[in-house]
């Protein structure tokens, strides 16, 4: 690299660290903006911003070397990505890749000759119910077939040199949800009301209608939102999840994509009741495109009145939203992981306790919600408590929206009442004769259909609402082998039972694949898969093995004893 250019390539640098700060928070951001601008992260760069954030270069290559979006490797100015989870298995995607292969003349993971295009593997771009999916650079493509690869590339390369490698921002994406969806209906006055409330009588609202976080993990919402409240400490901090990692759920991107003012609503209105000054929201990378509307929407809000300075009118109560890009770790999916990433650090969970609630984002109380659950706060703001609480079940309130895809007639975003049973929902979606279900995505559990009558409620199939329909001539060791290669690629390799353990479970399913596995190892890997779930550090590691030990026990008649082919 010439002086000058690498006197350029520091005055980018410092500018970008201005526009992120000069903390170690920057970090990440500053290295997204090289990523994007050079194509590589080189040793000069690292360097550089170790230097200007008072870091040392090892920490820097660190957090480079752990997330998929960064890398020390020139990439192409296309950066081809190919999503490789289930449900887009299931729509024949090895297709795609084979045609992939064959029009750039390279194998995934490399670059062509001429630096145009990188082809890599993706894992789970959120658009199940629309595989397969591709991604090139920040552009989405979804329904992809081999006829369409050689469109895409040519559209690629015609606007290489013109229009630079981010050229391609459209949307190429068809969201089908249920049109009475209760989102649809809202008038926007949650936030409103809100306002007119002290912060207590808020979570009061929000405690009387039993909302538990639409993320997964089920705890309560006004919960952590009291406990944040009740500490003395500033600034305080609110977090949206919008990194939706786990493979067959895409119910965010919907809310993300139409309804974004009740999420940012919601996130007002939880600063308002702990007492909050900033937000941010924490967007995966691979939903990149829906940046600039996203920002659009903040911009907005600001214009109202309704993000800034006298929220809403009210002397002394500021707050702020920020976007953060993700940069490619489902673990960040795991609040302290995101917590982590936020601050410029590998998203590697933390020990608990100490908890968010108390010593969150840079040592502060944080609170973080996923986008489902902001919004249904505004809904509810709304609405009242009691609305809510009347639907669904006594332990597991109101409504909740479901990613379906699969073999279904209807795949897309629906909306159920919490406790609907399996057998209902397949009804619903035209899946009535499937003889599994993944519910909970690659973290949750294969329900046979003699178990169709369980409820998806918290007190018995908790899910973060990903719901995968598999038919009656799926191959379910191929299912689950794909769960185990994505647990494989992103665990993150800081405990030794899911970094060791994910990889025995997935030579096991090999070795079932070749007929070579014996009922006394099989039983030796389940009690592994038992161990990890107790073991591991955080949720990636201890639901790692749910979809294989569900597989093994409902369908090991069909798996045992296999014959390789010849």
């Amino acid at each position: 690299m010439l002086v000058s250019e690498r006197e350029q390539l520091r005055e980018n640098i410092v500018g970008w660290v201005k526009q992120y700060g000069s903390n170690r928070s920057a970090l990440i951001p500053v290295m997204e903006e090289v990523q994007r601008e050079y194509g590589h992260i080189s040793e000069y760069v690292m360097q550089v911003v170790a230097d200007i954030l008072d870091i040392h270069p090892v920490e820097v290559d660190s957090v480079v070397s752990f997330y998929s979006f960064l890398g020390h490797k020139d990439k192409g100015r296309f950066i081809v990505r190919l999503c490789r989870t289930i449900s887009c298995e299931m729509q024949e995607k090895q297709r795609v890749a084979q045609q992939l292969e064959n029009d750039l003349g390279i194998k995934f993971g490399e670059t062509t000759a001429n630096g145009h295009f990188t082809l890599e593997w993706a894992n789970c771009l959120g658009m199940c119910d629309q595989g397969p999916a591709l991604l090139v650079n920040e552009r989405i493509y979804t329904h992809v077939t081999p006829e369409k690869v050689h469109d895409i590339l040519e559209e690629c390369r015609s606007t290489f040199g013109v229009y630079g490698p981010n050229a391609l921002r459209e949307l190429d994406v068809q969201d089908t949800y249920t049109r009475d969806m209760t989102f649809a209906g809202v008038d926007l006055a949650g936030m409103d009301r809100a306002m007119e409330m002290e912060p207590a009588r808020i979570i009061e609202i929000i405690e009387e209608s039993a909302l538990k976080g639409r993320g997964g993990a089920g705890f309560p919402t006004s919960l952590k939102w009291k406990l944040a409240a009740k500490v003395d400490d500033e600034p305080k901090y609110v977090i949206c999840n919008a990194d939706e990692g786990e493979p067959g759920t895409f119910k965010d991107r919907v809310i993300l994509t139409d309804f974004p003012d009740l999420m940012v609503e919601g996130m007002v209105i939880a600063a308002r009741a702990i007492g909050a000054s900033k937000g941010i929201i924490y967007l995966r990378g691979e939903y990149a495109y829906l940046r600039k509307r996203l920002d659009d929407k903040l911009d907005e809000q600001r214009a109202k009145g309704l993000l800034g300075h006298s929220v809403a009118g009210i002397e002394g109560f500021d707050f702020d939203i920020e976007i953060r890009m993700g940069a490619g770790a489902y673990v960040c999916g795991e609040e302290t992981a995101l917590i982590e990433s936020l601050e410029g650090q590998r998203g590697e969970p933390r020990n608990r306790p100490p908890f968010p609630v108390n010593t969150g984002f840079m040592g502060h109380p944080t609170i973080v919600n996923n986008v489902e659950t902001f919004a249904w706060v505004s809904c509810i703001m709304d609405k009242g408590a009691n609305w809510f609480r009347k639907i669904g079940t006594e332990t597991s309130t109101g409504l909740k929206l479901f990613s379906v895809s699969g073999d279904c007639r209807e795949q897309g975003v629906f909306e159920f009442p919490l406790g609907i049973s399996i057998n209902e929902l397949l009804a619903k979606v035209g899946g009535e004769d499937a003889k599994a279900v993944q519910v909970g995505g690659a973290a949750g559990h294969c329900i046979p259909a003699s178990e169709f009558g369980r409820s998806i409620a918290f007190e018995d199939l908790a899910t973060g609402g990903s719901i995968i329909v598999f038919g009656p001539d799926r191959d379910m060791l191929e299912v689950a082998k794909n769960f185990m290669e994505f647990f494989l690629d992103e665990s993150c390799g800081q405990c030794t039972p899911c970094r060791e353990g994910n990889m025995r479970l997935f030579e096991g399913i090999e070795m079932l694949e070749q007929g070579d596995c014996s009922m006394k190892y099989l039983r030796e890997l389940c009690q592994l898969g038992e161990s990890m779930q107790m073991a591991c550090k955080c949720g990636l590691g201890q639901s790692s093995p749910n979809a294989f030990l569900s597989i093994i026990d409902n369908f090991k008649e069909e798996i045992m004893g296999r014959v390789a082919a010849a």
